[in-house]
């Protein structure tokens, strides 16, 4: 599925945002606080928006993604691999940072991914993932719950591929609720668990330090 959307992935994603997502992106990096020169994997890459913002920070910057085809849009030299996020090529405690941007959703297994992304992750490396989020506020909700469930399908279907952009909404009910989120993260091996509600609750960043050994301990 996510193949079949690479080529106009990033113009969907401008248009069902109003390019709302590219604030949403670099309060994302923003997040990490890393100084320049830190190592940084963007997981689930995707076309690397996420990883151009952490290079232009001064961040060396690696990718990963499950579709071939995602990597293959990218639109951004920076070095990627294709890797299962249950799975990741890299030496445990090489990576400063993390950030992963509307992925948690499409893993299958989110507990085991977190972990394995702590594993890769240093003793106090940051973790900063950008996520949908349901507003709070009931009008708000409404509106959010007819574009996301209604609108955002119709114009997936006119720019990109239908059945994709019908499952993408519907994805949500795979995320967890913030308490049972962080509770995932701290099973994972991370401590001092933050969420930022972005623009009134349409979207979330989560950050996370890791802990000096799995399963919370200092």
């Amino acid at each position: 599925m996510f193949d079949a959307i690479a080529p106009r992935y990033d113009l969907v994603n401008r248009v069902i945002t109003f390019g709302l997502d590219r604030r949403w992106r670099a309060r994302t990096v923003g997040a990490l606080g890393l100084p320049a020169g830190s190592v940084v994997l963007d997981l689930a890459c995707g076309t690397g928006d996420l990883a151009a913002l952490v290079a232009r920070g001064g961040c060396r910057v690696v990718g990963s993604d499950l579709s071939g085809g995602m990597l293959s849009a990218r639109h951004h030299p920076f070095p990627a691999v294709q890797a299962d996020a249950l799975a990741l090529p890299f030496a445990s405690g090489s990576v400063d940072g993390i950030v992963c941007g509307y992925a948690l959703r499409n893993f299958t297994d989110l507990g085991a991914s977190l972990a394995e992304a702590a594993r890769v992750l240093r003793a106090g490396g940051r973790l900063s993932v950008l996520e949908v989020a349901t507003p709070e506020h009931p009008l708000v909700r409404r509106g959010f719950e007819m574009w996301f469930g209604r609108c955002v399908p119709a114009i997936g279907g006119l720019l990109s591929d239908a059945a994709a952009y019908r499952y993408l909404p519907a994805s949500t009910a795979y995320l967890p609720g913030p308490d049972e989120l962080r509770d995932l993260l701290h099973r994972a091996g991370f401590a001092t668990v933050g969420r930022q509600l972005l623009h009134g609750g349409l979207s979330q960043v989560v950050t996370a330090t890791r802990c000096g050994m799995p399963g919370g301990a200092a």
